[in-house]
């Protein structure tokens, strides 16, 4: 009987240490490197000299920063950062999980002053301004005037020289990640943005443009549809190939992705109404080229739109799981569009 008892605190002693290890890995995966929510705009935090982890960790908790002081605390003394959060001005998000809260504030002030940003090719201006405005970097309004053709970018970028001065930088604010000063003025970003397109639109792919009788502002435009209706690069220089047939021939271009522009839709295929929509970038209702870019075009698109794929087809199509369908004729194109389009 003796050693029955003693069987069974042994087993109950097994049993704790589980639920302790479970409990220790719970909070430690958990809570620790769950963020608070999914915001990631950025909020300014100041740590006055003298502050210590205590306060440190009230103040974060205060502001909404993390949903539990104590546990920053114990963590941090865990970690022994405890003493090494430093105070200065840093711009965290609630999209930061106590983890990396603690890193960052362990590391210093300098390391939150630059930030990151990321557009995505294909991206048009509206949402890079949204994109800024979640960032805590500049406000879409501001951003958007920065842009207009009030602004005198001509003179600085010699590739605008054929872009129309009642346009805005739409096409031509190159989509890349960029690492720069949290209270960066709008202008300097966008200074960016464009001395990147100029870098990327190499001598030897200016030299080619000139070469076929066609503009910088041509290529950018007809590159910002190939962006938005395929998204490989051979396709890309095959349907490059199918529009510039269809300029020569004086057909309309016929491109979804430019109506969504008009409508602000992102469907894949516009409606019977939206395509008698008059408007100039409505290219089913207009011949020739929209008067520019309906996006932020890749290099890949570019590319495409310098160097097209020659070959015999006059029609595409993207089916739903994103294969692209071509055909010579019409006819193979309306059987096509009933096939994958039921």
């Amino acid at each position: 009987m003796f050693f029955g008892k003693k069987k069974k605190k042994k087993r109950y002693y097994a049993l704790g240490f589980i639920l302790v290890i479970l409990a220790s890995w719970f909070f430690y995966l958990y809570i620790l490197d769950t963020a608070i929510s999914r915001d990631a705009q950025l909020k300014e935090f100041i740590v006055e000299p003298g502050w210590g982890s205590t306060k440190i960790s009230q103040e974060l908790e205060k502001q909404g920063l993390i949903s539990n002081s104590w546990v920053f605390e114990l963590y941090v003394w865990f970690k022994g950062v405890s003493s090494k959060l430093q105070d200065g001005q840093y711009f965290l998000a609630k999209n930061l999980s106590i983890k990396e809260i603690a890193q960052i504030l362990s590391r210093g002030a300098g390391v939150t002053k630059e930030v990151n940003l990321t557009f995505i090719e294909g991206w048009n201006n509206e949402e890079y301004a949204d994109y800024l405005t979640q960032k805590g970097i500049s406000s879409k309004t501001d951003f958007l005037a920065v842009i207009q053709k009030k602004a005198d970018w001509w003179d600085e970028s010699d590739f605008l020289a054929s872009k129309p001065r009642n346009l805005d930088l739409e096409g031509y604010l190159f989509p890349d990640t960029y690492r720069i000063y949290h209270d960066a003025a709008i202008k300097d970003i966008v200074r960016k943005m464009l001395d990147n397109f100029g870098k990327k639109l190499t001598p030897e792919l200016r030299a080619e443009i000139t070469r076929q009788g066609k503009t910088i502002h041509e290529i950018v435009t007809l590159a910002s549809i190939l962006e938005k209706e395929v998204s490989s690069e051979t396709d890309r220089k095959l349907v490059a190939d199918i529009f510039y047939k269809r300029l020569k021939a004086g057909m309309p271009l016929q491109a979804d992705s430019t109506v969504n522009y008009v409508t602000g839709k992102g469907v894949s295929r516009s409606t019977a109404v939206d395509t008698k929509i008059d408007n100039p970038y409505n290219t089913y209702k207009y011949k020739g080229l929209p008067p520019g870019p309906i996006c932020n075009p890749g290099l890949s698109a570019i590319t495409a739109a310098i160097y097209p794929q020659a070959n015999p087809y006059w029609y595409f199509l993207t089916t739903p799981d994103g294969q692209v369908i071509y055909s010579k004729t019409h006819d193979e194109h309306v059987k096509a569009k009933a096939k994958y389009y039921q």
